[in-house]
């Protein structure tokens, strides 16, 4: 039986109601003002319809011609590199068959690009990530903008790829929106001995075959990678928002209760549209209680850190507006009921085998710290994805989740937590604001201070510490890497080294204004500082032998060094950014807002985003 619900959560949740109230409401009406009009196909001419339907098989260009039926518009980011996005290629098929059972209609409304962190993981590339973002939420845009359909389904998975889908569905939230994922590949190479071959990699013990071998074994085949980071966690807010079919996330591409689970999620987009019997426009499931439980359930699964960024993006688009305040307390009475990793050895297959999401809703609605009383895609209450999904002749059927964990060294129920609270912090002081994760660093690394090694770029700190210059107690303040310098690539290339230097007995950590995300580990690392150094920020103020605070436990990142205040900020190294389609980007890297505010480009959401009051209501 649920309890009362947590006053903190309550607080929050109604904090970040009264924050918003005039750009929800206005937000709001917009999404009324354009489902006023219903079935949206009425208003097109008979050119405009003739073209729509043009290339449609017979049956549905007659249903579409004589008006009727519902039409459900598909946005696929369907690529074959990706492993995760693989498995759409097929998923339209399923999807439209499902829909024509019904008396529906399915077409492909439009592709998203999806690029990997993985392939462009310390590479030139990788500096378009961020912004792909905000590209994909314009293509979701321009595929909805034809006004052809009823429903809508995202096919997506990967880090950017959802976000920027939900980001551009958000703004036709007068229309149901059912997000449609892939599942994760099957286990292969452990992560944490994929991780230890990285490591002796990196202090050269290991040559590139050894490594390479290891990879592959990792990354072997169609799927999300098996580690807990963004791409995963975005299915966990997906389920936990109401916005999947209840189950759906970490089932593998080749079960066959994964095609199943698809076609589902097909009929109930074509249950779910304005004008019939449950009505669930995407506007009103996203809302202050979603977005408020999304924040819960990243905690409580211990998922990336990259959505302090893109659940605040996401709000935006919603007419909500979100800040570091709010992960932060509600970090603070959420216990951490995952140990998956990088948080633990185990992957997301052992996860959803020991009771999975369904497990964890459960235990957070019973224990008052999820709002129950929300509209998801399955109808009213979020007690719909405290379930499991099994194949049955009626397509699937959903039991309630296990009552008991099937491996305690992976989830456990809230009254045994691993610790008490999620383990982000965020962290305040004269070098500015930032956010830290602590559930994969050892209690005795929890505050670090020491003297300041400045970087500007990755590739400063790797040929340092190959060169052995980095053994020693040290804070690697790495600089110039937030949205407006270069993209704020992720910088998962300095995760071997500083692991292997803290391994060596050294005291290190990282401050940085670039990104960390949910692939990150055992090192300290304050990310995302802001104002970002190209800004003018306090860290563009650090030179070498400043002493730097990294306090997780007090919440603070501090600077010990005489005149710090009345120096002049150091100067952007002059680099071009151009080369990799990076040059098509400059517009984006002008517009982009402060991570705190989404690290948005899209000028109409930045502005949202800039009304909000001063003062932390």
């Amino acid at each position: 039986m649920a309890q009362r619900l947590n006053s903190t959560l309550e607080a929050v949740t109604d904090r970040i109601r009264r924050r918003s109230e005039a750009s929800r409401s206005a937000y709001l009406e917009q999404m009324r003002a354009a489902g006023r009009d219903g079935r949206h196909r009425a208003v097109l001419s008979c050119g405009n319809l003739a073209h729509g339907f043009a290339a449609c098989p017979g049956g549905d260009k007659q249903a579409l011609k004589e008006g009727g039926s519902i039409n459900v518009g598909i946005v696929t980011a369907y690529n074959d590199m990706l492993s995760a996005h693989q498995p759409f290629e097929r998923f339209p098929g399923i999807i439209k068959a499902a829909l024509n059972e019904v008396g529906a209609v399915g077409q492909v409304a439009g592709g998203v690009p999806a690029m990997c962190d993985g392939v462009t993981q310390g590479q030139p590339g990788m500096e378009l990530s961020l912004f792909s973002r905000d590209a994909i939420a314009m293509a979701t845009a321009i595929a909805l903008s034809h006004n052809m359909f009823d429903a809508v389904l995202c096919l997506g998975v990967c880090d950017k790829i959802v976000p920027g889908l939900l980001i551009g569905a958000l703004r036709f939230g007068h229309l149901p929106v059912v997000f449609v994922p892939a599942g994760p590949m099957r286990s292969g190479l452990p992560n944490p001995e994929k991780a230890r071959v990285r490591q002796l990699y990196a202090e050269g013990k290991v040559g590139r075959d050894a490594l390479l071998d290891a990879e592959s074994k990792s990354y072997h085949s169609p799927g999300t990678c098996t580690f807990y980071g963004t791409a995963n966690s975005n299915q966990m807010l997906m389920e936990i928002m109401g916005l999947h079919v209840p189950g759906a996330a970490f089932i593998n591409p080749d079960d066959p209760l994964r095609d199943v689970m698809t076609a589902e999620a097909a009929r109930r987009a074509a249950a779910i549209v304005p004008g019939g019997a449950e009505p669930a426009p995407l506007a009103e499931i996203v809302d202050a209680r979603a977005i408020a439980n999304a924040i819960v359930g990243l905690h409580a699964t211990g998922g990336s850190t990259n959505h302090t960024i893109h659940l605040i993006a996401i709000a935006r688009a919603a007419g909500l507006l979100v800040d570091w305040s709010d992960f932060h307390d509600l970090a603070g009475v959420t216990p951490l009921l995952c140990r998956v990793y990088p948080n633990g050895p185990a992957d997301v297959n052992h996860f959803h085998a020991a009771g999975g999401l369904g497990f964890v809703i459960r235990e957070l609605l019973d224990a008052g710290l999820l709002h129950e009383d929300v509209l998801t895609v399955s109808g009213r209450g979020l007690r719909h994805y405290a379930s499991e999904p099994f194949e049955s002749e009626a397509g699937v059927t959903w039991r309630p989740a296990v009552e008991q964990s099937a491996n305690t060294d992976v989830v456990r129920p809230v009254a045994e937590p691993f610790s008490a609270d999620g383990g982000l912090k965020v962290l305040d002081g004269d070098l500015g604001r930032a956010v830290i994760k602590i559930s994969a660093v050892k209690p005795e690394h929890h505050l670090v201070e020491a003297p300041a090694i400045v970087f500007e770029t990755q590739d400063d700190f790797i040929a340092r510490f190959k060169a052995g210059e980095l053994d020693c107690d040290f804070v690697a303040v790495l600089r110039f890497q937030g949205p407006r310098a270069n993209g704020m690539p992720e910088l998962h290339r300095l995760t071997p080294a500083l692991g292997a230097l803290q391994d060596r007995g050294f005291h290190v950590a990282l401050v940085t204004d670039g990104r960390m995300s949910g692939a990150s580990g055992k090192v300290p690392a304050a990310i995302h500082v802001s104002p970002e150094a190209a800004l003018g920020g306090a860290i563009a103020r650090v030179r070498d032998g400043d002493i730097v605070r990294v306090d997780a436990p007090a919440g603070r990142l501090t600077v010990s060094a005489d005149g710090f205040a009345a120096r002049s900020p150091a100067i952007a190294p002059a680099t071009v950014q151009a080369g990799m389609g990076r040059e098509l980007f400059t517009g984006f890297r002008q517009l982009c807002g402060p991570a705190e505010e989404g690290a948005l480009s899209i000028p109409g959401l930045a502005e949202a985003a800039a009304e909000r009051t001063a003062e932390t209501v």
